[in-house]
């Protein structure tokens, strides 16, 4: 098989790897070499790295960019943009897939249009790059690709306050409307601290703790739309 153009890769990107093996390795899928390919042979272990880097660079851009959001709504809407479905459609607007280096049994059942795939290799991608050219290198391209995600999400998702959206979610897989309830309230009249548990389908999913019940509640819903949207 031909090997890519790593060029041409790199001019799309708008980033020149200064080692063009750790953009090699993070569009190494596990399954190219055959079965039983060591890890350190594939994209896993930089697709660790780059979900962390991910994360912390678009929490960061949110709290610098939009003083106006709540801890809630930024818990959401990094969420959101960092999902595999939002890094798999960045991937495809780069056009990772025809870079992927993947195995035959993999290729010829869709490995290159798969979602997980392409995600991962993002991922795996942005690893490669803060390792390269080090975090403020990594968090220009990383803002360059997720541009439209961002904009999309800032538009549809920053409105709503995460008890909203957390009730859409678990509607949209028909259940019912989350329950809250307080687990403790303790402290001084003017000072007080509340810890609110939500329950989705009758289980306890997360807890929030606040100043305020409304708080505490919407804490809670952040972290619960966190962990369901996320496979939870």
């Amino acid at each position: 098989m031909p090997q890519p153009d790593w060029s041409r890769l790199q001019t799309i990107l708008g980033f020149q790897f200064r080692d063009e093996s750790l953009l090699r390795l993070a569009l190494t899928h596990r399954s190219y070499g055959g079965e039983g390919v060591a890890r350190a042979s594939s994209n896993e272990r930089l697709e660790f790295l780059g979900d962390a880097v991910l994360g912390l660079v678009v929490a960061e851009h949110l709290y610098k960019h939009y003083p106006e959001m709540s801890e809630g709504q930024m818990t959401v809407l990094r969420s959101s943009v960092v999902r595999e479905r939002t890094l798999a459609e960045a991937a495809q607007r780069l056009g990772l897939g025809h870079y992927l280096l993947i195995g035959r049994g993999e290729e010829l059942s869709g490995g290159r249009e798969r979602p997980r795939n392409l995600a991962r290799a993002l991922e795996a991608l942005v690893g490669a790059a803060s390792l390269d050219r080090g975090l403020a290198a990594a968090r220009r391209l990383i803002l360059r690709a997720l541009r439209e995600a961002l904009a999309a999400d800032l538009g549809s998702v920053a409105p709503f306050d995460p008890k909203s959206r957390l009730q859409e979610l678990v509607q949209a897989r028909g259940g019912p409307a989350p329950v809250y309830r307080t687990v403790e309230g303790s402290g001084p009249q003017h000072a007080p601290s509340f810890v609110i548990e939500v329950l989705v389908r009758g289980a306890p999913v997360a807890r929030g703790e606040g100043r305020s019940k409304r708080l505490a509640e919407q804490e809670a819903a952040a972290q619960a739309y966190r962990i369901l949207s996320q496979g939870g």
